[in-house]
């Protein structure tokens, strides 16, 4: 049973409160003014009635009217109480009082104000919400603005009233200016694209402003010229014009899309010729063929355009004779514009580069067929052309002019031409020269003879002040007097139109300047040897070779020697001698020649057939020595030669010298002259070649009947061959001993094959490769060969390795067979000495002995083996079995 009671404070007749509500009024009594006791009760009274959980409320702020917390629950209490209601019930009105009753005493709390207004919004009460708001950002400071204002700006765009949001919008870049961005957007959405303009415009000015965006100031830029030229009806407060040619000056980069933008501002607005007059500026100023590119296809597209909407507009209306003379008159401007696309790039890649030469080589050929044109295309460009600029040769714009002339007719003034070129001040003198042997070559077109030698001689004819020809501070008119190419230009025209003694004085004059090539000597000696004066083309070769060091003398040394002993054979062989020795004397071993330059300085086929293998002039030259000595000298002379040619020349040529040498020696003295020269050849080759040449020594003294010697040779050999790499050695030599041994050098062949591979076996080096090899890593170490015993010494692995490698050995020869015949104890393979035993030997000796004797039973695995008598001498201190 509930027990109510009734208070019987005159103040209060209408409190009413329940039992168990005595203990929190009797905590109230006690301490009224603590706002703890208050929501402890406010709490426990959640579940009662609202009207008496709101009387509760007002109970606790008339005590404590400057509570935040109580004022925050009992309004978030009453707006919850009336939120599933109808905007028209008095209940928020109510609400609202109530609200306004707390900035009496809570003006100061954002979130209050933001809670207000925001119910406000939900009741659609557009100008008290303004007003609120307006009131709110009036009693809050400034530094609480930031909070009101999203919220504020988001009621502006709720509504569709443009002028509310953009007053809003104005006072609020006040606060935050950087937020321009925003308020542009706005203005756009809401079609207000003056305004838009303006602040944009303001913003791109502003060098302080930084974009929230993260926009650049050119995309900002971009932005406005495509606001104002797309909108040109509606932006009408801005200087278009002169906006966007201020971007033209600001951002070069981008000056395409900014023409464009500035021509389709003018289209949009109905200027079609003003528009057409900005393409045309802007394809005569753009700098980059990528804004070409970009106005270019824009303007075709605005003609195309054009032409499309004249024949359309004249197919509605019907016109005739005024439609189709304007319709042609698009077509034909369409077709011009088309027609002009390569010269207007080229102008482009001109003015990038006002001194390339292939590009104004190029702009002539677009002008083909029109003279006037390309006269000032030409004229132009040789007076634009910086000669210490240019890229390419500038003195082909001069040449290229002048035969332009020369093409039509007008010789005086192609000679016009080439005599101002020749006052240019060219960078290199190879220029100039050109120039003037351009002079020349007009003439002699024009079979003007006497003509071209004047000019050629002006052009050498030496100035009044000398310079060196590499002297960048002289002009190049004072250095041309050493240029190569006039010289040459001029010997050639002496050579064939002057007189003996002009031409040598010519020739004589380059080798004075020493401004001659090899070339140049050798076709000075030819000239002189045409004329029957041989020494005097001696004398020539001689004076080349003091102006020139190896290897560029080599050519002068080769035709100097073949054309002295072609002309004196051994007449002069002293004579022949020193120039050999002059010419080997400082000539260097590496110096190396093509194959076909060494065969024609050897004539002859025994020594060309030599010279195959061999393409150093160095080794050529000793081969031309001894070819000399073997017509006309001595011998051993020639012998000698070669001698010191096996020496002289690089160790790779030295096994091809030593094979002529061979085949010389054996030629001139005999095959058994060559034994002194296979020994040196042994000692003074590497592995690989004194192997090939002790087979062929072994070889020949085979042919000889010296089988001994042969094998004595082998013997050697053997010490240089790996059996696991030289299989082939091992594989002739054991073909040798079939032929001419017996079983004992078998034997002995078999026991030194044995010590060689166990030599190779204990080489640390070799082994360590092989082992390399055989583990399949190239990038292995010894260290990787025992994988998990880092630990183990590294000489120790070799070890292991080699007992691998000898077991290994062991196990692959094939199992001995049981032969009954064995001369003496030997550890070499039965099966493989009773197979080298049954092979027949075609050199063998037959003693004449009777064969009858039976052939003994044999096992199956033991080979069959002939015995026969022999004497007792082959097989020394052996008895017989």
């Amino acid at each position: 049973m509930v027990v109510m009671a009734r208070v019987s404070r005159p103040e209060r007749p209408d409190l009413v409160f329940e039992e168990e509500d005595l203990p929190y009024e009797e905590e109230i009594m006690r301490n009224q003014f603590s706002v703890k006791c208050w929501l402890r009760y406010i709490e426990f009274k959640q579940g009662a009635p609202k009207p008496r959980l709101n009387q509760l409320y007002e109970r606790a702020l008339k005590l404590l009217p400057c509570s935040y917390k109580l004022w925050y629950r009992y309004l978030k209490a009453r707006r919850a109480q009336v939120k599933h209601r109808c905007v028209t019930d008095p209940a928020y009105e109510d609400v609202n009082n109530c609200h306004e009753r707390a900035f009496v005493f809570m003006h100061k709390m954002p979130r209050l104000w933001l809670d207000y207004c925001q119910f406000l919004m939900d009741q659609g009460r557009v100008t008290h919400t303004r007003r609120t708001f307006d009131r709110a950002l009036r009693a809050l400071p400034i530094t609480q603005h930031s909070r009101i204002w999203p919220l504020y700006l988001r009621f502006l765009r709720s509504h569709p009233l443009p002028e509310t949001a953009v007053r809003g919008y104005r006072r609020f870049l006040k606060l935050s200016p950087e937020s321009a961005e925003e308020y542009i957007e706005y203005l756009k959405s809401s079609d207000r694209l003056d305004e838009a303009a303006q602040r944009l415009a303001t913003v791109v000015n502003d060098e302080r402003f930084v974009s929230k965006a993260g926009k650049s100031n050119y995309q900002l830029w971009h932005e406005l010229c495509d606001l104002i030229s797309q909108n040109p009806d509606k932006v009408q407060s801005l200087n278009v014009d002169a906006i966007i040619r201020g971007g033209l000056t600001r951002f070069t980069d981008q000056l395409g899309k900014l023409w464009c933008s500035l021509a389709d501002y003018y289209i949009r607005s109905g200027h079609f010729e003003k528009a057409r007059d900005v393409y045309e500026e802007a394809i005569r100023t753009v700098m980059t063929v990528r804004d070409f590119t970009q106005v270019f296809d824009s303007y075709a597209q605005f003609e195309e355009s054009m032409i499309a909407a004249k024949m359309e507009t004249a197919s509605e209306l019907g016109r005739e004779e005024e439609d189709d003379v304007d319709l042609e008159l698009r077509l034909a401007r369409f077709e011009q514009l088309i027609s002009r696309r390569p010269l207007l790039l080229n102008s482009v890649l001109l003015r990038q580069n006002p001194h390339h030469v292939h590009e104004w080589h190029k702009r002539v050929a677009l002008h083909q067929g029109r003279p006037r044109e390309i006269i000032n295309t030409y004229t132009e460009a040789v007076q634009t052309v910086d000669p210490f600029k240019a890229t390419g040769k500038p003195h082909t714009l001069w040449v290229a002019f002048a035969k332009f002339y020369e093409d039509n007719g007008q010789l005086d003034d192609a000679r016009i031409i080439l005599e101002k070129a020749t006052k240019v001040n060219f960078k290199q003198v190879d220029d100039l020269a050109s120039v003037w042997c351009q002079c020349g070559e007009l003439e002699l077109r024009h079979e003007n003879y006497d003509e071209a030698l004047r000019l050629l001689r002006k052009a050498t004819a030496l100035p009044a002040r000398r310079a060196e020809y590499f002297d960048g501070s002289e002009p190049v008119q004072n250095r041309v007097y050493k240029s190569l190419k006039v010289w040459s230009m001029l010997a050639d025209l002496e050579e064939s139109l002057g007189t003996f003694q002009s031409t040598k004085a010519v020739y004589d004059r380059i080798l004075d300047l020493r401004i001659a090539t090899p070339q140049i000597v050798i076709n000075y000696a030819m000239f002189l040897e045409e004329h029957k004066y041989f020494e005097e083309s001696f004398k020539a070769y001689e004076r080349g070779i003091s102006l020139f060091k190896w290897p560029n003398v080599s050519d002068i040394w080769s035709t100097y020697l073949t054309k002295f002993i072609a002309r004196y054979g051994g007449r002069k062989l002293e004579r022949a001698r020193d120039l050999f020795e002059q010419a080997l004397d400082g000539c260097p071993p590496k110096y190396a020649k093509s194959e076909e330059a060494v065969d024609s300085l050897v004539p002859g086929e025994v020594w060309r057939a030599g010279l195959l293998t061999l393409s150093s002039h160095h080794a050529a030259l000793y081969l031309l020595y001894a070819q000399l000595e073997e017509e006309w000298g001595l011998a051993r002379h020639a012998m000698a030669v070669y001698d010191r040619a096996t020496r002289a020349v690089e160790p790779a040529q030295q096994y091809d010298m030593f094979n002529i040498y061979i085949k010389r020696a054996a030629e001139i003295y005999g095959v058994t002259h060559t034994r002194g020269i296979y020994q040196k050849a042994i000692e003074v080759l590497s592995d690989e070649h004194a192997r090939e040449m002790c087979l062929r020594f072994a070889d020949m003294e085979c042919k000889l009947g010296e089988i001994d010697r042969a094998r004595a040779i082998y013997s050697f050999c053997s010490q240089i061959c790996d059996p696991r790499t030289t299989g082939a050695f091992w594989q002739t030599w054991k073909d040798f001993e079939v032929r001419h041994g017996n079983e004992d050098t078998i034997r002995e062949m078999l026991r030194i094959r044995r010590s060689v591979q166990a030599t190779y076996n204990t080489q640390v080096n070799f082994m360590a490769s092989q082992m390399l090899k055989v583990s399949g890593s190239a990038t292995g170490t010894v260290s990787d060969l025992a994988p998990g015993q880092s630990g183990m010494d590294d000489m120790k692995l070799l070890e292991q390795r080699a007992e691998q490698l000898a077991a290994e050995a062991e196990r692959d020869q094939p199992p001995r067979a049981q032969s009954k015949i064995l001369f003496v104890r030997s550890d070499a393979s039965r099966e493989e000495l009773a197979e080298l035993a049954q092979q027949a030997n075609p050199e063998e000796i037959q003693l004449g002995e009777d064969e009858d004797e039976d052939e003994m039973d044999l096992e199956p695995n033991e080979v069959r083996l002939e015995q026969q008598s022999v004497p007792a001498a082959v097989f020394g201190s052996l008895k017989e079995d």
